[in-house]
């Protein structure tokens, strides 16, 4: 199925612009990575160029090399370098520049790593933060190898959105994931962000790796019941033949059935699903913008994100 010819639905229009090529010059000037470009994503176009608004980019924090080796993901693996001890700064004046009101921060893993960058991750929120209060950040972190305490320094410096993804059904943690990530530990994640934050608790589902019907739902569920507030849902895309296959490119009528499963049935407070959708979505970001900045109407921020994203 990998070396089948993508459905229509799947085929986008080449990043270009004035607004993207403007970010793209931020980012090199200040040594920055992003997971748009690490992890090949097909909206980095859309996201950085925006429509109405200052557009969105993803910064990845802690270099552009992983110490985990998942089936699915592009960024590369091994030869850890040291952490840059101004890349908080260096982050926090990126986004003053490019005038961002929603940042998204998320990281490699760093297993090498005493703390495994939790620690960097908090002091980098806490820069943009004491820059402008008004700035709402989202990050999307590792799992820690789920040691509460490094997932705790996340929820003390006050993020507005703490994403971790769950990736895909129970059943395919492995081959998809790296061997150290696992189902159960990604939902106790989930279940301290819900428990001990003032955060939106967030997850992310690839969909087209093997997986069955039954096992999304059962995933949604899982996840709901420990307390994620937003999920996304989209195609897996194959970044090279090295990487783990496509099984099925999934029909949008079907990522329409998850989003109405997700909302109305299992009463998550948004769900973005879509076949071009990521985990770092700006209609996600939006509903939460609009709630946290509107009147907390939750089903008026459904209707606005998606007119606006």
């Amino acid at each position: 199925m990998s070396k089948a010819r993508k459905p229509e639905w799947l085929k986008m229009r080449p990043p270009s612009g004035e607004r993207f090529t403007e970010i793209k010059q931020t980012l090199r000037d200040h040594d920055l990575h992003t997971v748009c470009e690490e992890a090949s994503c097909p909206n980095m176009g859309e996201c950085w160029s925006g429509r109405d608004g200052p557009g969105t980019a993803t910064f990845m924090l802690m270099g552009d090399r992983c110490s985990r080796g998942c089936n699915f993901c592009d960024v590369k693996t091994g030869g850890m370098d040291p952490l840059d001890e101004d890349e908080p700064a260096n982050v926090a004046s990126a986004v003053a520049e490019i005038g961002l009101d929603y940042v998204v921060l998320t990281s490699v893993d760093r297993d090498d790593l005493p703390d495994q960058g939790a620690g960097h991750f908090a002091e980098t929120i806490r820069e943009i933060k004491k820059r402008d209060s008004d700035i709402l950040v989202e990050v999307l972190i590792p799992d820690f190898q789920g040691d509460a305490e490094l997932v705790g320094k996340i929820i003390d410096a006050e993020p507005d959105v703490i994403a971790h993804n769950i990736e895909t059904v129970e059943r395919l943690q492995w081959p998809v994931r790296d061997r150290r990530a696992g189902y159960e530990q990604s939902l106790a994640v989930l279940e301290q962000v819900a428990d001990e934050s003032d955060a939106f608790a967030k997850t992310s589902i690839m969909l087209g790796v093997g997986e069955y019907h039954h096992e999304v739902y059962q995933t949604l569920r899982d996840l709901r019941s420990a307390g994620v507030d937003v999920v996304t849902l989209g195609q897996y895309l194959q970044p090279s033949r090295s990487h783990l296959e496509v099984s099925e490119f999934v029909h949008p009528d079907v990522f329409d059935t998850w989003e109405r499963v997700a909302e109305e049935e299992l009463g998550f407070g948004y769900c973005a699903s879509g076949p071009m959708v990521r985990s770092s979505y700006r209609a996600g970001e939006l509903f939460v913008e609009n709630v946290l900045k509107g009147d907390g109407d939750i089903s008026e921020a459904r209707k606005q994100a998606r007119t606006d994203a």
